[in-house]
């Protein structure tokens, strides 16, 4: 068992870099992206592809590894489960580094046969990691959560490889919830590094990174301005 333990901000600034070389996340303040919840943003990222790039797969999972045992505990965690979809390899690479069982949570319940939303093993009691790919809001998190609580696990911590950092609530709610949120790097991280130019390959000009920023600043507000919607549900 071994990686890498940077201190979170080195942490962050490396992930975003990553995340930058391969493309992972965009800037389009001229045409915005308009997510599935109706908000209109010039900023798009997608976690699912690193997975096809090894080395920094590598990279991320050995720093999320890190963060998961210096944010959460040493001896804390019992098992490592992965939502269903995007958090499922993710949460199996993890688990390999700290040698922890592996599981993944359904979004509801299978309709056929034992009707199971949690596959895989533990103990009652166990103390689970929630894995994901990101979060925006934290609402994902408390389905998932929720499963493993009612199946008879432990789950107080949750790890993203991405957390947006722009709705001032969403770590309270997820704390309210009973869930610490541990994330590598967020889009102020990833904005920071674009500024400075240290990545490979890419550059951005002042006036989106300036539209990033805005947005930001205040996600409704922007997207408002921009054709999306104005306000949460």
């Amino acid at each position: 068992m071994s990686f890498a333990f940077p201190d979170p901000e080195t942490a962050a600034a490396l992930a975003a870099r990553m995340l930058l070389e391969i493309e992972a996340v965009n800037f389009r303040a001229d045409e915005p992206y308009i997510f599935t919840s109706g908000l209109a943003a010039p900023v798009y990222v997608d976690c699912r592809k690193p997975i096809s790039f090894p080395r920094v797969r590598s990279a991320l999972m050995d720093m999320a590894a890190g963060r998961a045992l210096s944010a959460g505990g040493f001896e804390k965690f019992d098992a490592v489960a992965g939502g269903e979809t995007a958090g499922i390899p993710w949460a199996a690479m993890i688990a390999e580094r700290l040698g922890l069982p592996m599981l993944y949570v359904r979004k509801k319940p299978k309709g056929f046969g034992r009707g199971a939303q949690i596959e895989g093993h533990f103990e009652e009691g166990a103390n689970v990691l929630l894995v994901e790919d990101l979060t925006t809001d934290g609402g994902s998190k408390f389905t998932f959560a929720d499963a493993l609580r009612t199946a008879g696990a432990q789950c107080t911590d949750t790890l993203v490889i991405f957390y947006y950092d722009i709705f001032p609530d969403a770590r309270a709610n997820l704390a309210a919830h009973g869930l610490a949120l541990h994330q590598l790097t967020t889009w102020r991280d990833v904005l920071a590094v674009a500024r400075t130019g240290d990545h490979l390959g890419r550059t951005f000009d002042a006036k989106t990174l300036d539209a990033v920023e805005a947005f930001l600043n205040d996600p409704y507000g922007w997207s408002a301005a921009h054709g999306g919607k104005a306000g949460p549900d």
